[in-house]
């Protein structure tokens, strides 16, 4: 596995995949890397195709009382993961890089970043926007690949690439969970022994709620009951919501397809997670 941190050294990189007539797939993280993680780029490993994974702890999608100063970085283990995971190209570009002295541009997606964790983390989304929209330039991906977990900055990433036509496939690949069902994500590690068992309280309940609608419960009651039982369970909630899978809009219509989110606070923790919503169910 090639390892970069110079912009250069990157593209010269990718002109050579290039010549020898390979696609090239990007894997956007910040580090931390788990299970879910390798989970793209082994999605991402096509035959006739290069994988990128880059590692950027991007400071622009952190807020002023947000974890960017104690997020895990443990970046000797990564490059581990990566290579073992079939990666060929791992790019660390320093904040330098991305955003030099004098760097003044930001990228703004209207609409579906104005619910949810948008109205929870203001300026979340703009600061994703710009540094995927970095990344996507300094590599020029064929793919690009992101989690489901992560599900409303996927459709944000869907509405940029299609608004800025960028050519590149965006796939999502399918949330990787622990065996309790709880969804992987590098904080995880911030809940304790007890928190961590009370927090796969999370998908359960999502998964009781989803359930309810599908056969036809009425959908705010199913809503509130789920809030209720993440509270008894320890949670701060900060929303579960029904939503238009696509447009993430609060009130999708009839035969569209759905999707239930959720945030919610386990200690100083924060977690989310969402769950297709299967009529009939």
């Amino acid at each position: 596995m090639l390892i970069v941190r110079d912009l250069a050294a990157l593209r010269d990189a990718v002109r050579e995949f290039r010549a020898e007539g390979m696609r090239v797939a990007l894997v956007p993280t910040m580090g931390a890397l788990h299970a879910g993680h390798i989970a793209l780029v082994e999605a991402a490993r096509r035959p006739g195709t290069k994988v990128v994974a880059s590692i950027f702890v991007n400071p622009k999608q952190f807020g002023p009382n947000e974890d960017l100063s104690r997020y895990p970085r443990r970046e000797m283990a990564d490059l581990k993961m990566l290579e073992e995971g079939g990666c060929d190209v791992a790019w660390l570009p320093a904040v330098e890089t991305m955003y030099p002295e004098g760097f003044s541009t930001g990228v703004h997606v209207s609409g579906v970043t104005e619910g949810l964790d948008g109205a929870s983390r203001p300026g979340h989304f703009d600061g994703v926007a710009t540094g995927v929209s970095k990344l996507f330039n300094q590599v020029t991906p064929d793919a690009a690949y992101f989690g489901e977990k992560d599900y409303q900055q996927l459709q944000v990433i869907r509405r940029m690439v299609a608004d800025m036509d960028f050519d590149i496939e965006i796939v999502g690949v399918p949330t990787q969970r622990d065996d309790d069902g709880l969804a992987l994500s590098s904080r995880n590690i911030y809940l304790d022994e007890t928190e961590r068992q009370k927090a796969v309280a999370l998908p359960r309940v999502l998964g009781i709620a989803a359930r309810a609608i599908g056969r036809g419960d009425d959908p705010a009651a199913a809503l509130a009951e789920a809030e209720a039982s993440l509270e008894a369970a320890g949670f701060a909630v900060d929303y579960v919501a029904l939503v238009d899978a696509e447009t993430l809009g609060t009130e999708p219509e009839a035969g569209r397809p759905r999707r239930l989110l959720a945030a919610a606070r386990m200690g100083a923790t924060r977690l989310i997670d969402n769950i297709a919503v299967d009529d009939g169910q």
